[in-house]
Formats: C-alpha cells, structure tokens, sequence
C-alpha cells in the first residue's frame, strides 16, 4: 500500500470535499506475483477503469472517509494505492486493511513535517470476510471457500464498534440465511476485526507511529 499527499487536490475534490481521501487499486502489474483479481485488463490499462475496480476504489476510499476527520485536510489529497501482491481471497478487505496502516503512517508524517496540525484519523478500522460454507461459519474466507459459500459477508468496523459497511450475498441451493445467522456472522467479524487492529496497531508501533 502507498499513501501519498497532495497540497494542490483536483479541482474536482474542491467541489466536492469528500473526495479528499481518494483510492486506487489498479497498479498491480508492476509486479511479477499481483494478485490476478487486482490486474487491470487492456481497457483499464488504456486509461477505462471496470466496474469491479471502480467499486473496490470506492469502498476503500467510503471505509477511510469514515474514520477521518476531513475538515482536518484543508488543501490536501490523500491518495491511497491499493496493491494486493499476493492473495487467495479477501482482496478487498486486504485493500481497506492496508490502506488504513498507510494513510495512519502518511498522517504521522504530514504532521512531524509541519504539512498538517494533527493527525485526521479519529480512530482505527478493520475488515474481514465472514461466510457460511457447507453448514459451517468461517472468517476470512479463501478463494475455494468463498466459491462454495452459500453466504458471504465484507464487513467493516471501527475500532468503537461501528459498523461502517456490510457487503453481502446469498446464494447457490442452501439460500438460507436468518437474521440470527447474520447476528452471529457479524459478532465474528467484529472478533477478528479486533484483531486485525491489534495487529496494525503492532505494524505501526513498529514503524514509530503511535
């Protein structure tokens, strides 16, 4: 993941402040083991990006907006590049995941050089999937599973507890999916996103970020 940061944002953020935290996850061919999801084909190569693309960029950039204050950015662009280099599933809770360790680094390092007066990010966030697969519940489904899954969630959460986003679907024969079913499936990923931000957490401190 790369964060980087604009002084001079486009024109189109000044219309529109909520395109101060921009994403983009079409980067990966400078890479020999990118994900094969994340490579972008000829058309988005050419400069049109895919619907698929375009809705990964803007889950990304919804899951940061939600946890930045972005009255604290004035003039700025946050530009997040989103690679997943390796992957077998996940892509794009890996992406959100990523993003938000690289805009927390970026933020660090706009206020020690006097860019900005504080850090923007109000509070940690994590995602993960979450599927019902054969009968059973899994976290962080692989390629193989989430193939056979008859219920697959993306869920995303901040650190207090929010939800910021559910993305699901049911499908295939066994279409049974009860609201106690979801409730359990969302109190596992808030469990495995609790972790997830642990593990950031200790990613960051290990970078000099608190």
């Amino acid at each position: 993941m790369t964060a980087s940061g604009y002084r001079n944002p486009p024109r189109r953020t000044i219309r529109n402040p909520g395109d101060a935290i921009l994403a983009q996850t079409a980067a990966a061919p400078r890479y020999p083991n990118a994900c094969p999801a994340l490579i972008p084909t000829s058309r988005e190569r050419s400069g049109k990006i895919s619907g698929r693309t375009q809705e990964i960029q803007r889950l990304v950039g919804r899951s940061l907006r939600s946890v930045i204050d972005l009255t604290a950015l004035p003039g700025h662009t946050l530009h997040i590049d989103c690679d997943v280099l390796q992957a077998d599933g996940g892509t794009r809770t890996a992406s959100i995941n990523g993003a938000y360790v690289a805009a927390k680094i970026a933020a660090a390092r706009a206020v020690a050089a006097g860019r900005i007066d504080g850090s923007p990010i109000v509070e940690p966030l994590g995602a993960i999937s979450v599927g019902i697969v054969a009968g059973r519940m899994l976290v962080d489904l692989d390629y193989e599973e989430d193939s056979r899954a008859s219920v697959d969630l993306n869920v995303v959460q901040s650190a207090s507890g929010t939800i910021i986003e559910v993305q699901g679907t049911s499908e295939g024969s066994e279409r049974v999916f009860t609201r106690e079913a979801l409730d359990r499936m969302l109190d596992a990923a808030a469990a495995a996103i609790s972790e997830l931000i642990a593990q950031a957490g200790r990613a960051l401190a290990a970078a000099g970020v608190e």
